[in-house]
């Protein structure tokens, strides 16, 4: 056997593990080797201690093909992996909004004189204004909560113009058709995620215009069929929430959100990990893809070459943190970034929550997505947008 076990596949590197210049990044590789025969990285050979191996190596592109090689009596075995150089990296946050219908439907109703005096695009803008915040609205079609069944197409084109002003901080994006039922895609054509893909781009490029559109990073309850991931990734996303396959997740009970609960009980359930808790060994290792979920936990992303994706955790749920336990949660999220020097980090919620009208409307969700980015702030991350460059790192498109 010979494996590498410093780096797994697509583990995205930056200056924090290794030396940086101008043009590499020089990292030590190592692993096993049960022949304990001399093995190379690269063509490069490297210090053996017993069955172990080490060798120094510059990544000197984008993505970077590794191959540690020994030759034995039996023949040569050799291992390949792909690392990603993050070039030029910086600390650097993402947040993204999803399930908007509200915003829409109020702006069509009460036509304002400007689309940023609605409360909600002016909270926005607030936060904006004080921390430099970016964010994408991942878009509904229909609002399933209006009785009149509010469509996307009634979205007023008047404040074209003020949107395009603001795209640089705030993006539209596709997100499902509607909010019900979950999961819309999990058996879903290609069709029939591009029939809905459309309906929304070509309204927000109507009424937001084509700046304004940024390309998903999350479907709705983020479960698709192998042919909508397939979909998206040819419409230009390139990263993703987690990972495509269907999976458990955690929240409020779709009867909870229709009918309204006790948001307090909640978000306690949903921190407490019991709403999507396996009980035994055997249901942990059938669901949880551990060994994913345990790098994403430390690492917080990775690359993954044959899709050519790169898939991401997130920290906080605006609407399951309350906003007291906020600073303990990033505080540690924080810490374990900067352990494994990691620099991209991402937020998120969903609008509803911020509307009275909405049964569980929690007063200070506003007031959650501002404090989690002022933290970011404070600790050296900028806003930017993760479909951009490496998790928003543009450095190798300049």
């Amino acid at each position: 056997m010979l494996e590498i076990t410093s780096h797994r596949q697509g583990a995205i590197l930056n200056h924090n593990h290794g030396i940086e210049t101008e043009n590499s990044l020089k990292i030590t590789v190592s692993g096993i080797s049960d022949s304990g025969q001399p093995v190379k990285v690269n063509g490069i050979p490297a210090v053996m201690e017993g069955r172990l191996f080490s060798a120094e190596i510059e990544l000197t592109q984008k993505l970077n093909q590794v191959t540690a090689s020994v030759t034995t009596p039996y023949g040569e075995y050799s291992q390949s992996i792909v690392l990603v150089w993050d070039k030029k990296s910086t600390r650097r946050y993402n947040c993204y909004i999803d399930d908007h219908s509200f915003v829409f439907t109020e702006l069509a109703r009460q036509r304002p004189q400007r689309a940023f005096d609605h409360f909600y695009l002016a909270g926005l803008k607030k936060i904006h204004d004080e921390y430099g915040f970016k964010v994408t609205l991942n878009a509904f079609y229909r609002n399933d909560h209006d009785k009149d069944g509010f469509l996307l197409k009634d979205m007023p084109d008047i404040w074209k113009s003020e949107f395009e002003d603001n795209s640089d901080w705030l993006k539209f994006s596709f997100h499902s058709y509607s909010e019900f039922p979950d999961r819309p895609y999990l058996e879903a054509s290609a069709e029939d995620i591009g029939n809905d893909y459309d309906l929304i781009q070509n309204e927000i490029y109507r009424f937001a215009g084509e700046n304004a559109f940024i390309p998903p990073i999350v479907i709705h309850w983020a479960n698709i069929h192998p042919t909508a991931a397939q979909e998206i990734i040819k419409r230009g996303t390139r990263c993703y929430s987690s990972n495509f396959r269907a999976r458990v997740m955690g929240g409020p009970s779709l009867k909870d959100r229709q009918s309204g609960g006790n948001m307090q009980q909640i978000q306690a359930r949903s921190l407490s990990g019991v709403d999507k808790a396996a009980s035994t060994e055997g249901l942990k290792m059938h669901y949880d893809y551990p060994e994913e979920t345990d790098y994403l936990t430390r690492h917080f992303a990775y690359y993954d070459p044959t899709l050519d994706v790169i898939f991401f955790r997130g920290t906080i749920c605006g609407n399951l943190v309350p906003l007291e336990e906020i600073p303990g949660k990033m505080d540690a999220y924080l810490k374990t970034a900067e352990r494994y020097g990691v620099e991209a980090m991402n937020y998120a919620s969903h609008e509803q929550y911020t509307f009275p009208s909405y049964p569980n409307y929690i007063p200070d969700h506003m007031e959650r997505l501002a404090l989690t980015a002022k933290i970011f702030t404070e600790n050296g991350y900028a806003p930017t947008f993760y479909n951009d460059g490496i998790l928003g790192n543009t450095s190798w498109d300049k």
